[in-house]
Formats: structure tokens, C-alpha cells, sequence
């Protein structure tokens, strides 16, 4: 089940990628291909071979969608 925006609202400033990819619909591992070919359309940060998502932008693009 997808996590409403309220829901989403009250994560920390950065969530892992399987907390985006749920938010998202998608697959965990579909949304890290996404990240490695740079096609996702919000902030991911990069911290060794770890990514981390701007919760913040995937609001507005959750927001905006």
C-alpha cells in the first residue's frame, strides 16, 4: 500500500530508497536503475554507494504528478 502524502510529510528530511520506491509504486531495484541512469525526476543523494532521497522533492514531484 502507498504511504499517503500526510504520511510522507512526516519522514525525515531523507528516506532510503525502498521508502521512495514504495511511495512511488515502483520496485525498489527500478528505482535504483532510474537513479544510476539519472532519470529520476527529484533530488537522490549519493553517500558512498548508498542513496538517500530529498523527501522535500519527492513531495513536490508526488505533489505535482
Amino acid at each position: 500500500m502507498h504511504p499517503t502524502l500526510d504520511e510522507i510529510r512526516s519522514w525525515g528530511a531523507t528516506v532510503g530508497v525502498s521508502h521512495a520506491a514504495r511511495a512511488l509504486g515502483i520496485s525498489k531495484s527500478h528505482l535504483y536503475e532510474l537513479i544510476k541512469r539519472g532519470e529520476v525526476p527529484f533530488r537522490v543523494v549519493a553517500f558512498g554507494s548508498r542513496y538517500r532521497v530529498i523527501t522535500a522533492s519527492l513531495l513536490a514531484y508526488l505533489e505535482g504528478a
